[in-house]
């Protein structure tokens, strides 16, 4: 037999018995990764830390008109920071929500313990939707609507952040692009 460093004498190496222990080790480690492969599917059920989402083809042109619609139906007031439109949706409705550089618009107001149907979208390129600090990622495509059913379990100020690089050359505002949702009780 040889060792790391020199080729083994016999060439038939690999049909030498192998030794029980190192069995053994083999057998473990190959049922650690059928438990491992086989967690990994229950824990999308069970672990509540993937949301399930619906996703629709849809042109930048027909997905802007609702989020266009929605503020020309719900809108509540700018907001003081901004300046930009928050609209508050009665539970149970259609929220849109879309992404641009360098912005989410519009802002929204939710009612805590409600069931809302988030859609998402993008106008130009790909955009990350993360809400902080409740750790909720996904990723806004142009030409598809992203719908997620949420229930707010907490009151606040929640923040958007685009978690991809949605720049380029002009890449300037990316750092700027944040979006806000606020909870009311």
């Amino acid at each position: 037999m040889g060792t790391s460093y020199t080729p083994p004498t016999n060439p038939d190496w690999w049909r030498e018995p192998i030794e029980r222990t190192e069995l053994l080790w083999i057998v473990i480690s190959f049922a650690w990764c059928l438990f491992m492969f086989g967690w990994m599917i229950a824990w999308h059920w069970i672990g509540n830390q993937n949301m399930n989402n619906e996703a629709y083809k849809t042109t930048v042109e027909v997905y802007t008109k609702k989020v266009d619609d929605q503020l020309a139906k719900y809108t509540v007031r700018k907001d003081e920071a901004s300046g930009d439109d928050v609209v508050a949706p009665p539970p149970g409705s259609d929220v849109y929500l879309l992404g641009m550089q360098w912005q989410w618009r519009p802002i929204l107001e939710l009612k805590k313990g409600q069931t809302y149907r988030l859609h998402l979208s993008s106008k130009d390129v790909v955009h990350g939707f993360s809400l902080q600090p409740e750790n909720i990622n996904f990723q806004a495509y142009p030409g598809y609507e992203q719908v997620i059913n949420i229930t707010p379990n907490k009151s606040g100020t929640f923040s958007i952040a685009c978690g991809e690089y949605c720049g380029g050359v002009d890449a300037m505002g990316h750092h700027t692009m944040l979006g806000r949702i606020y909870v009311k009780e």
